[in-house]
């Protein structure tokens, strides 16, 4: 474990939301950027779709794109919000593109000099061609190129394999005057050690927590973590409910986690029962090209009411050429696993993709927590509302990456105090693990109740349900972690348990249906809940001795 450190800014978390804040900060700022693994890995890498913005103002329009995030967030968007992220759209375009981000282009891929204009696709809930690519391996793309700047850049420093464990504030540590953020402990997942990482400014970029679910499109990382930590340090959470769950990924044994971009239905795929009848239709008149939740919830519906362990997804009219030119990478994948795309459908079921809730922040990611910010997927600034248009998540780490670097930068003079000394972490009355199934075994029930229980469609019997069984585990969980040393994935289920009990809080405190939070017991929407977030206030820590591993 490196010794402990005294930065301008921490930044916990290596995807585009953080390394895009971490290189523009880097000229004005001491910037360490903490990575769970490796830097580059991490739900960006794997978004295949692309960056929505709106790039080509003749056909397309910054209101068109204001109106299809309000229509998509079903009432619950903040204009204000909305506005900001559209409108900045171009300019973090601008910006990637100097970077050398390999956007594709109408003529093939974008060369790092060029000027050529860029191929729009369009995916679900659109009116617009405007979401900005490379390929179908855009995450990936972006994730590069700011990796290779970051690496580059004597400003910021990059410590991998690094799992956050809880914020250090100055109430926790008994300090008078305003509570702020102090830093955090860390451990350092190679070694076992944890140690305390001092810094003027915190910055959560940490994901969301699909993980939290059995099936997710999200690599293992997504477990929360900002999310938990910010409320253990007082931050408020809101719109935990609205869990997204993209409708198109791979079904195969041996496909975990593989995503079948938006971007196949933009262009063409369609939906089909196994006996090739087509059935989007029914639920939609845009068809494939319905919003998220609705397409979700079609396909849950229909496996469901069928006995289906999958639906098709057929772009085989299209040209082999197109669509090896436009997905290469799901064509590979495809075809090393048996299906050739070309010439055949797909099989694919919905999985938990995205967090549409989470840390309370304003327009300059700021928290409630003095010198805390949060951005991207951990942080809710109430762009997605109660469902996240396509490839705007992508736009909404960049701009608010650079919002938030905007006001660390103008705060970053000295107020001439000394920082505190921070206490190091105290295991003097924990031991070595010894049954380490029980933690195994908690979070597969966790994974499996969540599933069942909080998932696409809900009743309040079956979250009630739920809720009796996350406060057993995390009654479980909290004896389990005071009494042993922490591990990887005793810190990661400590979070996850958290932060399903504040999906399953917020979903029983919702009585209606509204985008992403479907429920039977009241299936149409309610006036009364119409631009009413559900915001949850976290209770205090009475004394600072209360926070020794609490």
């Amino acid at each position: 474990m490196p010794p402990p450190v005294v930065a301008d800014v921490i930044v916990i978390g290596s995807g585009v939301a953080g390394l895009s804040l971490a290189l523009r900060l880097a000229d004005r700022a001491r910037v360490t950027v903490l990575a769970k693994g490796i830097v580059s890995e991490g739900s960006s890498l794997y978004a295949q779709g692309g960056v929505a913005a709106v790039v080509n103002q003749a056909e397309d329009s910054f209101e068109a794109h204001f109106d299809d995030t309000l229509q998509a967030g079903a009432g619950l968007c903040h204009a204000d919000t909305v506005e900001q992220v559209v409108r900045r759209g171009p300019e973090v375009i601008t910006w990637l593109q100097h970077l050398g981000v390999p956007f594709t282009t109408d003529h093939g891929r974008y060369a790092e000099n060029g000027s050529a204009e860029l191929h729009l696709t369009r995916e679900g809930g659109h009116s617009h061609r405007r979401v900005v690519h490379a390929d179908d391996a855009t995450g990936r793309a972006i994730e590069t190129a700011l990796v290779r700047r970051a690496r580059a850049h004597p400003g910021i420093t990059l410590l991998e394999h690094q799992l956050a464990i809880d914020l250090i504030t100055a109430a926790k540590l008994g300090l008078a005057g305003v509570n702020r953020c102090l830093g955090l402990y860390v451990l350092d997942k190679r070694s076992g050690e944890v140690a305390p990482l001092a810094a003027r400014h915190v910055v959560l970029a940490t994901g969301g927590a699909s993980k939290v679910y059995l099936y997710t499109s999200n690599p293992d990382t997504s477990t929360g973590d900002g999310i938990a930590m910010a409320w253990r340090a007082g931050c408020r959470v809101g719109n935990m409910e609205f869990m997204q769950f993209h409708p198109t990924c791979l079904y195969h044994p041996r496909a975990k986690s593989f995503l079948i971009s938006e971007a196949v239905r933009g262009e063409g795929g369609r939906l089909l029962l196994p006996d090739g009848e087509p059935f989007m239709q029914a639920y939609d008149p845009r068809g494939e090209l319905a919003s998220r939740d609705i397409v979700a919830r079609a396909i849950d519906y229909e496996m469901k009411r069928r006995g289906l362990d999958h639906v098709n997804l057929d772009i085989s009219q299209q040209p082999a050429d197109f669509i090896k030119t436009h997905f290469p990478t799901i064509y590979r994948r495809c075809l090393e696993l048996g299906y050739d795309m070309t010439r055949e459908p797909i099989p694919v079921v919905p999985a938990a993709h995205y967090t549409c809730g989470g840390v309370v922040t304003d327009l300059r990611g700021r928290t409630d927590l003095d010198r805390l910010y949060a951005i991207g997927e951990c942080a809710f600034t109430g762009l997605h509302g109660a469902n996240r248009l396509a490839s705007n998540s992508l736009l909404e780490c960049l701009v608010f990456a650079e919002a938030a670097a905007e006001d660390i930068a103008g705060r970053l003079t000295p107020d001439g105090s000394a920082a505190p000394a921070l206490p190091g972490w105290d295991e003097s009355r924990v031991t070595d693990a010894d049954e380490h199934v029980v933690v195994s075994h908690n979070w597969d029930e966790l994974r499996r109740f969540m599933w069942d229980y909080v998932g696409i469609v809900r009743t309040t019997k079956r979250l009630e349900r739920a809720q009796r069984r996350v406060e057993m585990l995390s009654e479980e969980i909290h004896e389990y972690y005071r009494n042993f040393r922490v591990t990887n994935d005793l810190i990661e289920l400590r979070n996850l348990v958290l932060v399903a009990e504040l999906i399953i809080r917020s979903a029983l405190w919702r009585k209606e249906s509204r985008g992403l939070h479907y429920t039977r017991d009241y299936p149409e929407p309610d006036p009364r809940y119409a631009n009413r977030d559900t915001v949850l206030i976290p209770p205090l820590f009475a004394t600072a001795a209360e926070f020794a591993n609490a």
